[in-house]
């Protein structure tokens, strides 16, 4: 991996990592302002190799010269063969008319209208070796061309080496390390953030019914790659559990619960080796534990609308949507209290018990979907194409504002849309495609000053 860092004692210290064009690119960047604030940016998206350093475009450029060599050399090789095969076709011709020669040569006197004849339709089957011998003259000059190309990548070469023998890249990359760590270190700090950007979306797998959800554990460790697939919205007890995400791309290694409600909905989440979802039919909200294949407990959304009464605009029985993010568990839904506007409430995961609520005053019905980040309700204005990210509510501030922050819809029907924590994703089930959206935050963190 080739890393390019500046470092400016004190204020900047700044990483980018190059990636191929398929796979995005990454940066981090952390700086110190005047008045001690760490101003962070981070944008995360997968992670890859990096190519793009000075060496590696000599590099390349060398190999784009080498190919043409190549493939100089390739026509060189067929036209010398083509015409070698001429030449030895026409070896008998040429000897021929070298004995004719020698006995016009010898005995002129000889040399009648006949003779004189033959020894022209010789001469004139051997026209076409002329041609051939140019062509010779002029892949000489080529050949020359290339021995001076030769030369020159082989000087090329030998810079390279000797500038890369003058770096200890042992050395180096153990810096590299130890820079990378505390940037990551400064992205742990930074936790929370305003959502600015949404990236492209990447299609993990196309697979099940129109409508479906599929999640990871928020609090499992980053060694547990689990997920959970449940497709359809309403009246489903089947859970796929897949032992990893390569699994559940190639739709191996699973097993199956079946829970003893079904659900509504695809407001579901994994959070700490249990499923939160809501009964179908029912304001009820249950927690399935998986280890333990049962219901640990479920508790009644007093008022909470159910049944299609406050569905977002894709209806599907999308009541009540259950949420994780950096700051625990949620569960947004409305009721007729509230005029069927967005409720948001913080809840206990272990009792179901609602610690406080907040009405955004945003109507429900009007909602494409939401998700949560850091405390903030982020609300589309449509499940369809040309979906964007209009509407945020605070929860730390009880304040809103409306956004404009573009998202792509690539398959122009979303009917499930959760942020993962953990990873700093949104997961989404699109049409029949799960999808996968890398977020953009923007944090503004105080510090120690040791970055």
């Amino acid at each position: 991996m080739h890393i390019i860092f500046t470092i400016f004692p004190l204020l900047l210290i700044r990483l980018t990592l190059f990636q191929s064009p398929d796979e995005g690119w990454q940066v981090y960047t952390s700086a110190q302002a005047p008045d001690g604030k760490c101003l962070c940016t981070a944008v995360i998206p997968v992670q890859g190799t990096c190519s793009r350093d000075l060496r590696s475009r000599q590099l390349r450029q060398l190999m784009e010269k080498v190919q043409n060599i190549s493939q100089s050399m390739e026509v060189l090789d067929l036209r010398t063969y083509r015409d070698l095969q001429y030449v030895r076709n026409t070896e008998s011709l040429m000897k021929g008319l070298d004995s004719r020669l020698k006995v016009a040569t010898e005995g002129q006197k000889n040399l009648n209208v006949k003779s004189f004849q033959e020894l022209k339709d010789k001469m004139t089957e051997l026209m076409p070796l002329i041609p051939v011998l140019d062509q010779y003259k002029s892949d000489t000059r080529t050949i020359v061309q290339l021995k001076e190309e030769v030369r020159n990548l082989s000087g090329s070469l030998l810079q390279i080496q000797e500038e890369m023998g003058a770096y200890d890249y042992e050395e180096l990359q153990q810096r590299v390390l130890i820079l990378e760590a505390r940037l990551h270190a400064c992205m742990q700090k930074l936790g929370c953030g305003k959502l600015t950007g949404i990236s492209n979306p990447i299609t993990i797998r196309a697979s099940g019914s129109r409508f479906g959800s599929w999640m990871t554990d928020t609090m499992a460790p980053s060694s547990d790659s689990r997920v959970w697939y449940m497709d359809g919205y309403y009246k489903g007890r089947r859970v796929l559990e897949y032992r990893t995400l390569n699994d559940f791309i190639t739709g191996q290694n699973f097993v199956q619960h079946l829970l003893p409600h079904p659900w509504a909905g695809t407001g579901h989440v994994v959070f700490n080796g249990s499923l939160y979802y809501n009964k179908y039919q029912s304001n009820i909200v249950v927690k399935y534990h998986f280890r333990s294949r049962s219901i640990v407990v479920q508790r009644s959304l007093n008022t909470a609308g159910y049944n299609n009464t406050f569905p977002y605009s894709w209806g599907g029985f999308s009541d009540i949507d259950f949420m994780v993010d950096e700051n625990g568990l949620w569960a947004v839904y409305t009721t007729n209290q509230n005029a069927g506007n967005i409720v948001v409430s913080r809840m206990d995961p272990m009792t179901l018990e609602i610690l406080r609520s907040w009405d955004t005053g945003y109507p429900k019905r009007s909602a494409g979907e939401s998700f949560m980040i850091c405390g903030t309700l982020y609300v589309t204005n449509s499940h369809l194409a040309g979906a964007k990210i209009y509407f945020a509510y605070y929860t730390n501030t009880s304040s809103y504002e409306y956004t404009d922050i573009p998202f792509h819809n690539q398959y122009s029907h979303i009917s499930m849309l959760d942020y993962n924590p953990r990873e700093r994703v949104l997961y989404t089930w699109n049409n029949g495609h799960q999808v996968i959206y890398n977020v953009t935050l923007f944090h503004v963190i105080k510090t120690s000053g040791e970055l």
